[in-house]
């Protein structure tokens, strides 16, 4: 079975297990396709995280996550005055991190994969060339997203802080414009239906085809993307691309019940926080409680509101300090944050939640997900982002690919929330060669030593609580897997002090009790888009694709 975010990602996932290739192999191939029909967020130009659980039982974790290039420096996003400068790191050519999803994708197929490469990534590059009618959702998403013009620069220009020798003295914060690339109007707003062609993407996905990792990060399309980087006042170098490298990294594992969980560990916080908000929340009968009832809401968004306060204060990459995961996970530590809390207890104000106490320092949206299992019982569970909605706005010319906005992930300066309202610390402040902080939770869950779920989703700092909330709809609720995602989904994350809401998500009886115990309620549109693969006691698959976005399951 394959769940991706798009319907024609999901048929050649599935044509790669159909061919006899491995859950690896179709990884593979749904990521590049994803790059062709998920522009919002699939990517060339982006990096995730790859969680997965062999036939055999062993697990892994893949780091690709984007680095802070070598130019990058802790302050390049304030002014003079240390004030952060609006929209530098969301948009325009100084928001972009090293891209890292070629490279994570090759190291995968080097290490797992079954099928020849190139037979992988021909799907993505037929794609792009003979093109793809747009659904409803992409027409309103390209018609609503103006990219940044790499023709002329213009815009408000301030005198920068810190940014690097090479740019002390003055950076323009571009305005939006078009660049002539696949993703200009054709002379009016884009319809569904219309077939949208990627001429130069194509050219560049035939070059991964052949080339490999040095398809993207040498030769041509390195040459496209250095040349993107002059004209935009860019910081990525070749020694950026020459150097990066993905990582592999040993998941995290921990108990909910009588379930094992499966997560990324960091730099990504998903795994922590998920694994914290599980053990939190086991001692309390929340199916009793009933689904959405105002004392299992309270229980959840408390422990919420806890993990988010550790999440800003402790968490980072861990190449560039000590972050405290065994005791972030103790379950002394865990205990001693809900102490107090009761089903029936008050809101606890945000303003006096605190960070835990007694820990070692830290030391020196648009995103998309899609799960996997295939005849043998792997499984494969990956995160993948641009950040933002289509990145940060930049096309690179001749190479027809968009750049990621991941720098806006670090923390800009301590206190200041990033563009999903998160706070941060110094754990989490740019350095070079540095990854940010991540949310995503690409999550696997075994009951018995046997496959039960594969999960994850996009959304920004949503995500965690998505992947919770999924994971406790089939767990503890027992909702299947298309009840679980489609679900109406609450979010909480310590800052701002308010409970987002998405529509039918409560009741009002519930409400009226929520806001009498002190709880801000927030009505908002929906959020995320999970793609979740259940495993029957019987062997059976069953997909569960979110319909807030286009995603597509399929299976045989």
């Amino acid at each position: 079975m394959v769940v991706s975010a798009h319907p024609e990602a999901t048929r050649i996932g599935l044509e790669v297990l159909r061919r006899g290739g491995n859950a690896y192999d179709a990884a593979v191939a749904v990521q590049f396709a994803l790059a062709v029909s998920l522009p919002a967020a699939g990517n060339i130009g982006g990096g995730g995280f790859v969680v997965y659980r062999g036939a055999d039982g062993a697990v892994g974790a893949l780091d690709f996550r984007e680095t802070a290039p070598a130019k990058a420096s802790r302050d390049m996003y304030l002014d003079k005055q240390g004030n952060v400068v609006a929209d530098l790191s969301t948009r325009g050519h100084l928001a972009a991190g090293v891209p890292a999803t070629v490279a994570g994708m090759w190291a995968l197929h080097q290490k797992l994969g079954k099928l020849p490469w190139r037979e992988l990534v021909q799907p993505a590059v037929d794609l792009a060339a003979k093109g793809l009618a747009l659904t409803s959702k992409e027409a309103a998403g390209l018609n609503a997203t103006k990219f940044i013009t790499t023709e002329v620069q213009t815009g408000s220009r301030y005198e920068h802080a810190d940014v690097s020798p090479q740019l002390h003295a003055e950076v323009k914060v571009p305005e939006f414009g078009h660049l002539p690339n696949a993703y200009e109007r054709p002379g009016r707003p884009w319809q569904p239906g219309d077939t949208i062609r990627h001429r130069f993407l194509a050219a560049t996905l035939a070059r991964i085809r052949d080339q490999g990792r040095a398809g993207f990060y040498a030769g041509e399309t390195a040459r496209l993307l250095l040349a993107e980087m002059q004209r935009g006042h860019g910081l990525i170098s070749q020694q950026d691309l020459d150097q990066y490298q993905p990582k592999w990294r040993t998941p995290l594992r921990g108990r909910y019940r009588q379930y094992e969980v499966i997560s990324m560990p960091p730099p990504s916080s998903g795994g922590v926080a998920l694994l914290q908000l599980l053990q939190m929340l086991e001692p309390y009968d929340l199916r009793r409680l009933g689904w959405h009832s105002a004392d299992a809401v309270h229980l959840i968004t408390e422990a919420e509101r806890r993990v988010y306060a550790d999440r800003a204060t402790y968490l980072g990459d861990p190449d560039f300090g000590r972050v405290p995961v065994a005791q972030l996970l103790a379950p002394d530590y865990l205990k001693q944050r809900m102490a107090g809390v009761t089903a029936a207890s008050a809101a606890t104000p945000s303003a006096q939640v605190a960070a835990g106490a007694g820990l070692p320092g830290y030391e020196p949206d648009q995103t998309t997900h899609y799960s996997i299992v295939d005849a043998a019982g792997h499984a494969v569970s990956c995160t993948t982002t641009l950040n933002g909605g289509y990145g940060s706005k930049v096309v690179v010319a001749g190479a027809g690919f968009l750049l990621n906005n991941e720098m806006d992930d670090f923390s800009a300066k301590p206190g200041v929330p990033n563009m999903y309202g998160v706070i941060g610390g110094t754990a989490n402040a740019i350095g070079p060669g540095k990854r940010m902080l991540s949310s995503m939770t690409p999550s696997i869950v075994t009951e018995k030593g046997r496959l039960r779920l594969v999960v994850g989703t996009p959304g920004g700092s949503t995500i965690i609580t998505s992947v919770l909330q999924a994971t406790l709809n089939v767990l503890d609720y027992r909702l299947d897997a298309q009840q679980a995602v489609a679900a109406p989904r609450l979010h909480h994350q310590w800052l701002p002090d308010h409970i987002d809401v998405e529509a039918g998500a409560l009741t009002p009886a519930a409400e009226a009790e929520l806001q009498r115990r002190g709880y801000k309620l927030n009505p908002r549109s929906a959020w995320g888009r999970i793609d979740l693969i259940e495993r029957l006691p019987d062997g059976t698959l069953r997909g569960g694709a979110d319909p807030r976005g286009d995603d597509t399951a399929a299976g045989y």
